[in-house]
């Protein structure tokens, strides 16, 4: 099989080789279940999210754009940099402990959701000794079936308030960029999606754009936050340890679906860091989904590298409980994994409940799929006057933060960068192979992290700026 080359002139190869890339998804693998879950009384599953924004260093004239687990260790000094060697076994460990554990006859899983900002910031500060670990045991047949890899969007861009448009060039680049690191065969087996922030979008245009994306770009699952979906009704979701179907509808009436699995509570890095999700599924009995009865699952997904919880408690912490949970009854499994055994038990996604984004049932008392975005727009209006808690902001992880509000001085050269990356080079044609393509859609992509508003006004909203203006320059 033909592979990509991991970068192209001193950049990360995100584009310019799309025909190969559709060539891996089409050839999606279906996983072999390893575990049988036909006596399993519950699961559990468990991702490590990782992360690191790519920075602006120095002078901005210079252009020097370097991650910024690389600006930590040159500067030892400041802050919590001091971090950065931890930070940097976090982002290897796991290679590591697969290993180990199998080599004991354990049954570990563990489901990995890298950045591109952070895998190409490994590669251009020379840690190669991570990337060869990770690819141990995402691309050895004796290791890959404990691990999941999930799709993200390549720059940690938020869906919600990203230009769809650009969202979509984020998740095409991130395979682009995977496969040309961990080849095309390893990209086929990702099946599953966890969006940056868990951000969700709700207003139904984007909404349905953002499933769209992952539809279309090969994506079987999404991981969700459990307060920004809800029922038909408006209701909270009554059963968040069995997989749902996540339904959008735009305004002109169109509907696409993708099954959901849903994470329970905030973010909290010590439910993953002390293996709660285990105890919970050890106090949970099966359920039904339609006719069947099945094992539930108890899914969190927590950042692998910050806080001294995922630092120094989870990793005996991780090898005692999968030494406790192997070959029981209450088995840690890898999502797909998971679904493809409801698959063969005879659950169909049409069986799974059906949720949507939050709020939307307020939009669809008022207004009828099919009337058009001018219709929705004063239906949202209206709404948002009616009810101080509406909103069409989306959801994340955290119901109390707005990735929109007081950012205006970032997000409008932002929006600008991205205007005239659409106007002067998608718009006139040019490949996607093209050099000048490449390079701008690099910095584009770098300029819509989510940590440039994660930490509100300051230094790294003056980051933002600069990724953006940089952008602009770019195009």
């Amino acid at each position: 099989m033909t592979e990509l080359t991991e970068h192209v002139d001193g950049l990360p190869n995100i584009c310019g080789q799309e025909a190969l890339i559709e060539q891996a998804i089409a050839a999606a693998m279906t996983p072999e279940p390893r575990i049988d879950l036909s006596q399993a009384h519950s699961a559990f599953a468990i991702a490590l999210h990782m992360h690191q924004p790519l920075i602006p260093a120095g002078d901005p004239a210079t252009a020097r754009i370097i991650g910024n687990l690389q600006w930590m260790v040159e500067h030892p000094d400041i802050g919590d940099n001091y971090n950065a060697s931890v930070f940097h076994w976090c982002y290897k460990r796991m290679g590591e402990f697969i290993p180990q554990l199998l080599a004991r006859g354990l049954q570990p899983r563990i489901m990995l959701d890298y950045s591109g900002t952070l895998l190409y910031g490994l590669r251009q500060m020379g840690l190669h000794d991570v990337l060869d670990a990770l690819t141990t045991i995402t691309c050895d047949p004796g290791y890959n079936h404990a691990v999941e890899w999930l799709g993200s969007p390549w720059g940690h861009a938020v869906a919600p308030s990203t230009p769809v448009q650009d969202y979509r060039l984020h998740v095409r680049a991130w395979q682009h960029h995977f496969a040309a690191i961990f080849g095309l065969e390893a990209l086929s087996r990702v099946r599953g999606f966890s969006p940056a922030e868990m951000a969700l979008p709700n207003h139904p245009d984007v909404a349905h754009e953002f499933v769209r994306t992952l539809v279309d770009r090969g994506y079987h699952w999404v991981l969700v936050q459990e307060h920004t979906v809800e029922r038909a009704d408006g209701s909270a979701v009554t059963s968040p340890h069995v997989p749902h179907r996540l339904r959008c509808t735009n305004s002109r009436g169109d509907t696409v679906e993708i099954t959901a699995v849903i994470k329970t509570q905030g973010s909290d890095t010590e439910l993953v860091g002390q293996m709660q999700p285990y105890y919970e599924a050890l106090g949970l009995a099966p359920q039904r989904i339609d006719d069947r009865v099945v094992p539930p699952l108890v899914t969190q997904i927590a950042d692998g590298e910050n806080g001294g919880v995922m630092m120094n408690e989870f990793p005996p912490k991780y090898f005692e409980t999968m030494a406790e949970c192997s070959g029981t009854s209450t088995p840690i499994v890898n999502v797909s994994e998971y679904i493809e055994h409801l698959r063969r038990s005879g659950v169909s996604q049409q069986m799974l409940p059906a949720v949507q984004p939050v709020f939307q049932h307020l939009v669809w008392q008022r207004f009828t799929p099919g009337d058009g975005p001018e219709r929705l727009d004063e239906v949202i209006a209206k709404l948002s006057t009616a009810y101080p808690h509406f909103h069409m902001r989306g959801g994340s992880w955290t119901d109390d933060r707005s990735w929109v509000e007081g950012y205006d001085d970032v997000l409008t050269p932002m929006e600008r960068a991205s205007a005239l990356f659409h106007r002067n080079l998608r718009a006139r044609g040019v490949p996607t192979s093209d050099p000048r393509y490449r390079r701008a859609l690099f910095h584009l992509l770098a300029a819509e992290t989510s940590c440039y508003r994660y930490w509100g006004q300051g230094e790294w909203m003056d980051y933002g700026v600069e990724m953006a203006l940089l952008a602009i320059g770019a195009t």
